[in-house]
């Protein structure tokens, strides 16, 4: 403690001998007030000039910089539209703007099939909706003058004819064994035509409606009813080609490829992991090892030669900024200030820095792109207020290697992770907001440690109404009504001989679909997950494989093909895949819906209690 003050008899001669440690410049002043009386504090009373001057100095306005502000800047690049569109299984097509590039990739068939076995397709809404549009059509052309020679409602209802289902039937047990189904399939049953049969009858042959007419004369006008009705489901539903498909299952991720046209070349570039549902320029790589996209048949597309654009550069400007003039008040809405980073919390410390010490060291030079650009910058110009111009390049310009530079909005290069990123600036066609409906069907991937598997849990099965439902309850619902239909007469119980027995395996929900380990082809080391099945064990009858019911896990299922999972695709936490109806208005007012998937991260292990070889108590 000092007794007495200090006084400094000469100060440069402190000063430059630097024996009084204190701070002499701040980057940033904020007011303390001792009082809760913000009055006189909000005044900022000025006694005297040498106030000012010790403010200035304070904040450092007398240390001298060769610095100037930019007047003027030119900006060179490169502009080029991209032209193709490369789905992970199809052929190559021109791509479109006129459509999201997230309806094309993501669009998927729709659940029509019926799970498990039966006669009778799912998606009855859908089924209900396209026949009465059909009967509808039908009505109208028979009711102009010069139309149908009749009404042939009733004809198409008897052939495509939606049954009512047989509670006695194993093919009808997944519809009887929900009360609520069974009841809207019997309502309908013989009140209208199946809808997606006609359709599908259609897309196999478009002249084939008109086999049940009794008039020749009608031929003509339903077949043109016909093309009205696959006109009327391509605008309901944004649907892929036959052979079109992004979607990789045995990745759980989305994978297209798009390319432009540049000079000497072109570019190309591929996505190998999209499923996040929001496409942007970090879902590209740049491929400079495959070969180029370009079909003969398509038109070729316009290279554009670089241009040079002038600008009048303007300040940065943001919430929280730091004003820099003394007498302006900042906004309190984002203070960065009362930022408390730890001392690993490297990105906040350098936004902080960014924000409160350079925030005025920044200028934006606006520019507008049209949507599908591929911009590729050689650099900027600027001129000074002392006349002087200087050329910027690109930040990882003089980067010799990938890890040596950092920037954004570019493209990495697929496999080259040492190698420097493009500098090209993609603009896709994406979209802002997209209208998600509920989870018609929700598989959740999980690891089972104990029984060294993984399991494909069916949380969320679509019915056949339409909706997606709990799948622990459909599978034992339909389990239930398999076991009533399997109980023959009453057997007398065996006499009870011992009070334990033995059980060769327990069961397990029929939700429950298994991933075996297997090898991969032609190597003995790596691993993958083959979908495997659980038996179906009923009184009487032959042992049945458990079948999934969700189409995300009945990949080739139905042509024989087996189903093989990368096993990296499900770390430690398990996976959420889901699937579900998506809906959006594009720049020009059309409206796309598909049927979307989505990959999102589980909660962590879980344990089946599948277990061999085991006593039980016979009681």
């Amino acid at each position: 403690m000092l007794t007495q003050s200090y006084i400094v008899k000469d100060l440069k001669v402190e000063l430059a001998s630097r024996t009084i440690p204190g701070i002499t410049q701040w980057n940033r002043l904020e007011g303390r007030p001792r009082t809760h009386d913000f009055d006189r504090a909000l005044q900022a009373e000025v006694r005297d000039a040498l106030w000012m001057l010790s403010r200035q100095w304070q904040m450092g306005e007398f240390i001298g910089d060769d610095a100037a502000s930019p007047v003027d800047a030119r900006l060179a690049m490169h502009c080029t539209q991209l032209s193709e569109y490369l789905p992970k299984t199809g052929t190559l097509q021109a791509f479109d703007l006129s459509r999201p590039l997230e309806a094309q990739v993501e669009r998927r068939p729709l659940p029509l099939e019926a799970v498990p076995g039966g006669s009778a397709g799912i998606s009855l809404d859908l089924r209900l909706m396209a026949g009465r549009m059909w009967e509808k059509l039908l009505q109208t052309e028979a009711a102009r003058p010069g139309g149908l020679s009749k009404d042939y409602r009733p004809d198409y209802r008897i052939r495509f004819e939606i049954k009512s289902p047989d509670p006695a039937s194993v093919a009808d047990a997944a519809i009887c064994s929900n009360a609520e189904e069974w009841a809207m399939q019997d309502a309908v049953a013989g009140n209208m035509c199946d809808g997606i049969q006609l359709l599908q009858q259609l897309a196999a042959d478009v002249a084939s409606v008109g086999i049940l007419l009794a008039d020749p004369a009608d031929a003509s006008k339903l077949d043109g009813l016909g093309i009205r009705l696959q006109a009327w489901q391509q605008r309901q539903f944004f649907l892929p080609q036959p052979d079109e498909q992004a979607w990789d299952p045995s990745h759980l991720e989305y994978q297209f490829g798009a390319s432009a046209p540049r000079e000497g070349g072109q570019v190309v570039m591929k996505a190998k992991e999209y499923y996040q549902g929001r496409l942007d320029w970090y879902s590209l790589d740049m491929d400079t090892q495959s070969p180029v996209l370009q079909d003969p048949a398509l038109p070729v597309a316009e290279v554009e030669e670089s241009k040079v654009i002038s600008f009048i550069p303007t300040p940065l400007a943001f919430e929280g900024m730091p004003h820099t003039r003394w007498w302006a008040f900042e906004e309190g809405k984002t203070n960065f200030g009362k930022l408390r980073p730890d001392s690993t919390d490297l990105g906040k410390l350098l936004l902080m820095e960014f924000a409160l010490v350079y925030a005025n060291d920044w200028y934006v030079l606006p520019m507008a792109l049209p949507t599908g650009t591929v911009a590729k910058l050689e650099g900027i110009a600027v001129t000074d207020v002392f006349g002087e111009r200087i050329w910027v390049q690109p930040s990882n310009e003089k980067a010799k290697t990938g890890w040596q530079s950092w920037n954004m909005f570019s493209l990495s290069k697929v496999d080259k992770l040492n190698e420097r990123a493009d500098n090209s600036l993609v603009l896709l066609p994406t979209l802002p907001k997209v209208q998600e409906g509920k989870p018609l069907e929700e598989v959740m991937l999980v690891r089972d440690e104990m029984a060294n598997m993984v399991w494909g849990i069916e949380r969320r099965v679509p019915a056949h109404s339409g909706k997606g439902k709990p799948g622990p309850e459909l599978a034992q619902a339909y389990l239930d009504k398999r076991k009533a239909l399997a109980a023959g007469p009453p057997v007398a119980p065996l006499p009870k001989v011992a009070d334990w027995r033995y059980e060769i395996m327990n069961t397990l929900p029929e939700h429950w679909i298994p991933f075996i380990p297997a090898h991969t082809a032609g190597n003995n080391r790596e691993i993958e997950l083959q979908r495997g099945a659980m038996p179906r064990i009923l009184p009487e009858l032959p042992v049945e494989k458990v079948e999934p019911r969700t189409p995300l896990l009945r990949e080739g299922l139905a042509e024989g093909i087996p189903y093989y999972l990368h096993e990296e695709e499900v770390p430690r936490a398990g996976v959420v895949v889901s699937a579900k109806y998506q809906r959006t208005r594009w720049l020009n007012g059309q409206v796309f819906t598909w049927y979307g998937i989505r990959k999102q991260t589980g909660r962590g292990e879980a344990s089946s209690q599948l277990a061999f070889d085991q006593l039980r108590p016979t009681s």
